[in-house]
């Protein structure tokens, strides 16, 4: 699968051919470094290693300096390896560009972390609707859980139960998104709708 690393610049909106105002996600996507080829002989699978954005020498493991000192770039502070990419046309260390990759209209796939929302209740977390009834002495339970026993047999709260917690911060992928604009002279990718992550945030853009 063919596909680049990428940075989350933002959001903006551009019109279509119909005049239409369309919301977008603007990703800084590339130039990525080929920091190793994998093959079938010396790994057992054929694959294309990248890698994107730069790191400090002094914050990277003395492994992974050698590692890029061998494809002959910087540290990078991403790195991702992506199968089925014609490996034959690639050599190490060389640089893979937005527009070698992505064209205005074809569908991709974005990979990323959502952004966290701390502890929150199961309104907001599971879209639980409350226990609803303000009156008949009810006091403070509008946003409550409810019942989340299970009477005196098991007598303990199932495994798996839907309540409060940590939400957000989780690896997410959304599919079938549109290109809508390739601009390669600034390595940017306009991708339709929203993309999960915060600003700055690296997304793993899959063709």
């Amino acid at each position: 699968m063919n596909g680049l690393i990428g940075k989350k610049i933002g959001m903006t909106s551009i019109y279509d051919s119909a005049g239409r105002s369309v919301a977008c996600t603007v990703i800084e996507a590339g130039p990525c470094v080929v920091t190793q080829v994998k093959t079938e002989d010396t790994d057992g699978y054929e694959a294309l290693q990248l890698g994107f954005g730069v790191a400090k020498a002094k914050n990277t493991p003395n492994p992974l300096l050698g590692h890029f000192k061998k494809a002959g770039t910087d540290p990078k502070r991403k790195v991702v390896e992506f199968r089925n990419f014609n490996i034959l046309a690639k050599e190490l260390g060389e640089t893979i560009r937005v527009d070698e990759i992505f064209a205005e209209g074809d569908k991709v796939s974005a990979v990323g972390v959502s952004k966290g929302k701390g502890f929150q209740g199961v309104v907001k977390r599971h879209g639980f609707g409350g226990v609803g009834e303000s009156t008949h002495g009810q006091h403070n339970r509008l946003r409550a859980p409810g019942s989340i026993g299970a009477s005196s047999y098991p007598s303990k709260v199932i495994k798996g139960m839907r309540m409060a917690g940590r939400d957000g911060g989780r690896r997410v992928k959304v599919k079938n998104l549109r290109v809508l604009k390739v601009l390669p002279e600034k390595n940017l990718i306009l991708i339709k709708g929203a993309i999960p992550g915060h600003k700055g945030a690296l997304i793993i853009i899959e063709k």
